[in-house]
């Protein structure tokens, strides 16, 4: 008997790539079936559990630079379609995860004040299809199963954007925008793809990776590899690419943009470091020279340009937001050096700063929920009356501007590290110039929550509301003295990449 389990449980651990995708794809109709709102919540949380321990597995599993593959239905590819679990995507599927639980735990008392309950099921049902294809771009193996699942991910999220418009009207414009913009991102992607495959004859990375070193300096490739630089700038919101991004994060429900805040513009990074090093050769001069000539200078802008907007932003949301775009120019920063030190830099990075800018966005929420009102005018003496919610908004902030002991500090110790050993002092310098930027823009929320006197209407929030602000406060200190969950794991995915 015990040996019959022990084979059953070994053989669902073959499954398990799958599984991190099909769980919360199948939860998804049921919730619309039962439509209540309270079966939808309870599922939707039992779903992202489920995608947690598999995710938690996963890593466990790649952790020693094993690699896991699936082949759906039997086919084996480059016929059939293939899931490929290593180090690089394994952290990522482990971040994902561990921010939906969160985000699912603080949704259940903070969507009331955004969405009206009779919505709440449709919400919960286009949540779990958005998990499903960031978890399923992250997985697969297959560039036109890249596209499919990057769709499902970015039409639900146009919905859930949209829900935003029962506090404020311009949710449906922002949604809007982000379709229109997300439409042609992916239009760009999938010409890409046909180039590809007219190229290559084969839709598998690792398939299209040795037939494209066959070909050599393919015009055909080349042209392919330029369409899916513009669709995924376009989707990871990179500069001049972000036009949607700033109203999208700001009108949204506070738990929709912590979500995608966390997750959604790493998903695109990481297609693009997959691109890179699994389907095209890194050491081809036009891959190189795209990255150096036009990658880094708008990583180093949007570092600077992002920051400084930031500063003089009132609107709380919007002043993270264009926060979010200065973090993605140091992940393609880090990405367009082309060294192992750079790439695991922005590695370390899409982790610590998706725990960080979900803390800050939930804070953020947890004020707003209290206040009626996202400006900095709102949350005047704020530190006195919620100084639970307060301290850890400050503890993310110190993690965004890379304080020591802070996940942030990590990350930017890191990709100062790699741009010194490429030989690019003045970006070293850009960079330094950038975090004290931020260090103005979180002092100003710092100085109104705390120099002001104690409101005498607003009380701190329950425990269910400040509890997962915590949870990821915590990870940003965690991450910051124990690099071993990161680093380790970057380093690793770099080294196998490379």
């Amino acid at each position: 008997m015990a040996s019959e389990i022990k084979q059953t449980v070994l053989h669902l651990s073959d499954h398990l790539p799958i599984l991190q995708v099909v769980v919360p794809m199948l939860i998804a109709p049921i919730i619309v079936i039962f439509n209540n709102r309270l079966i939808a919540w309870l599922l939707s949380f039992f779903g992202t559990i489920i995608c947690l321990i598999i995710s938690v597995a996963l890593m466990w599993a790649t952790a020693d630079g094993s690699v896991l593959t699936y082949f759906l239905g039997g086919w084996v590819p480059p016929v059939g379609i293939e899931y490929r679990i290593d180090a690089a995507n394994s952290i990522l599927l482990f971040l994902i995860s561990v921010i939906s639980v969160i985000v699912m735990f603080f949704s259940s008392n903070a969507l009331i004040s955004e969405v009206p309950k009779e919505k709440h099921t449709l919400f919960y049902a286009c949540f779990l299809l958005c998990l499903t294809g960031l978890l399923g771009v992250v997985a697969t193996a297959d560039i036109f199963n890249v596209f499919v699942f990057l769709e499902i991910s970015s039409l639900s999220t146009y919905v859930l954007v949209a829900q935003g418009s029962y506090v404020d009207r311009r949710a449906l414009s922002a949604s809007f925008n982000y379709l229109i913009m997300g439409t042609i991102g992916a239009t760009f992607f999938v010409i890409g793809i046909g180039f590809i495959y007219m190229a290559t004859g084969s839709l598998n990375m690792m398939d299209i990776s040795e037939r494209a070193l066959e070909l050599g300096n393919n015009r055909t490739i080349q042209a392919g590899f330029a369409f899916i630089i513009v669709g995924m700038g376009l989707k990871l919101a990179m500069v001049p690419l972000h036009i949607w991004l700033p109203n999208a994060y700001s009108f949204a429900p506070t738990v929709v943009t912590c979500f995608l805040a966390a997750t959604a513009t790493k998903v695109a990074l990481y297609v693009l470091i997959r691109f890179v090093f699994s389907v095209f050769n890194y050491q081809y001069g036009f891959v190189s020279e795209i990255f150096l000539f036009l990658l880094m200078p708008l990583g180093i802008i949007a570092m600077i340009v992002g920051s400084v907007i930031a500063i003089f932003k009132q609107n709380l949301k919007k002043l993270l937001a264009y926060s979010s775009l200065a973090q993605i120019g140091y992940m393609v920063l880090g990405l367009s050096l082309l060294s192992e030190k750079g790439l695991s830099a922005s590695l370390v990075h899409m982790v610590n700063h998706g725990f960080t800018k979900a803390a800050l966005f939930m804070a953020l929420g947890a004020f707003i929920i209290n206040t009626k009102n996202p400006y900095l005018s709102s949350i005047k003496g704020l530190g006195k009356a919620m100084p639970l919610t307060s301290a850890a908004f400050v503890v993310g902030g110190l993690s965004l501007i890379g304080v020591p002991g802070t996940a942030g500090f990590i990350s930017k110790w890191l990709l100062i590290e790699a741009v010194l050993e490429a030989g690019y002092w003045v970006v070293a310098v850009a960079i330094l110039v950038s975090s004290l930027f931020a260090v103005i823009y979180i002092w100003k929320i710092v100085e109104v929550l705390y120099f002001n006197e104690k409101p005498e209407n607003h009380g701190e929030l329950s425990f269910y509301l400040v509890s997962p602000i915590w949870i990821l406060a915590l990870f940003c200190i965690f991450l910051g003295l124990n690099t071993g969950l990161t680093v380790d794991i970057a380093n690793m995915a770099a080294e196998i990449l490379f």
